[in-house]
């Protein structure tokens, strides 16, 4: 799709002043309540609904579906990201009321790095077509790895620091505790950052990594870098509120590695099929309609599957209580 200057700076503007808007009505720190996080997780999803619907009215159809499969693409595999957020709240020891703030900040930090990502990565496919090959076999291992993962049950307890954030740390001194909404304080007549600051930096950085593969799965289903921009934008300004909606949840959704690992596959054959094709080779190509149908149906299939596999946990934990409960009166 031919995306004008004026088109560009005006989406940029048009997302921050929504983002304006998100931070001035969450602007005192505040314990964030299901129904108030509820709420904006609909209000960006049906905002990007009606972005999707105006690519299909003043756009293409093409444009339309692209944009679509790559917001949910990219929506399924942030909430992956949820995972590590609750990791760093914990790390740090963030108060409740001040983890809205936190997330707002991050996720902002970590959209200009994915933009950077973004521009990288367009340069680099308009100018090395085989790139689509290193793509799709990057996709292909990191589905690998994630079942890999899932099936010997090896998941991350504890968050641990990346270097980049660890020689900030050293360069500018935190503080020992939390002080409002401060980002730096004077110690000592030394200005240094507050944990506060140091969360911020943890949630930005460590989305880099989550880039590595987010990036080259919606470059999978589209190389328009405009479409590719605002579906991580939305994806990714929705996922505060999602977090604080479905935090608890999280830990339920244990066939989500398993789904994510099939998406990521998928598009990696995708990426490799078009590849292949681009080259002169007769092979089929996967047409978006297909692939929003494949990646919608895998992550209900999941959640479906989740729900099962949860319900039948609690009711064998159930029934082995009882038990163990009826064995102590029995020898009482």
């Amino acid at each position: 799709m031919d995306v004008s200057l004026n088109m560009w700076i005006l989406t940029i503007l048009g997302l921050a002043a929504l983002i304006a808007v998100d931070f001035l009505i969450g602007r005192k720190p505040h314990d964030v309540s299901i129904k108030e996080a509820g709420i904006w997780t609909v209000v960006w999803i049906v905002l990007a609904i009606l972005f999707g619907l105006g690519l299909l009215v003043f756009g293409t159809t093409q444009a339309s579906g692209e944009f679509f499969a790559g917001f949910i693409t990219e929506k399924s595999l942030s909430v992956d990201n949820l995972f590590v957020f609750v990791l760093i709240m914990a790390k740090f020891s963030v108060p409740s009321h001040l983890q809205q703030r936190v997330l707002l900040i991050g996720v902002l930090i970590a959209l200009v790095l994915r933009a950077i990502f973004i521009a990288a990565g367009a340069a680099v496919i308009a100018n090395f077509s085989w790139i689509f090959y290193i793509f799709g076999a990057f996709l292909i291992y990191t589905a690998w790895k994630l079942i890999q993962e899932a099936r010997s049950g090896d998941e991350e307890d504890e968050f641990e620091e990346n270097r980049l954030l660890k020689s900030i740390e050293t360069r500018f001194g935190v503080a020992d505790s939390y002080h409002g909404t401060k980002l730096f304080i004077q110690k000592n007549g030394k200005r240094i950052m507050t944990p506060l600051m140091v969360v911020m930096l943890a949630i930005g950085t460590t989305d880099v990594l989550f880039a590595l593969d987010s990036i080259p799965a919606i470059f999978g289903l589209t190389q328009d870098p405009y479409i590719v921009f605002t579906a991580n934008a939305f994806a990714l300004m929705g996922l505060r509120q999602l977090y604080f909606l479905i935090g608890g949840l999280l830990k339920k959704l244990v066939h989500l590695s398993y789904g994510l690992s099939v998406i990521l596959g998928f598009i990696g054959v995708k990426l490799v099929l078009h590849a292949l094709h681009e080259n002169g080779v007769n092979v089929p190509v996967i047409s978006i309609p297909f692939s929003l149908t494949v990646i919608c149906g895998v992550l209900i299939i999941t959640t479906i599957t989740s729900l099962i596999a949860n319900k039948k946990t609690e009711q064998r934990e159930a029934a082995e209580a009882a038990a163990a409960g009826d064995k102590e009166s029995i020898e009482s």
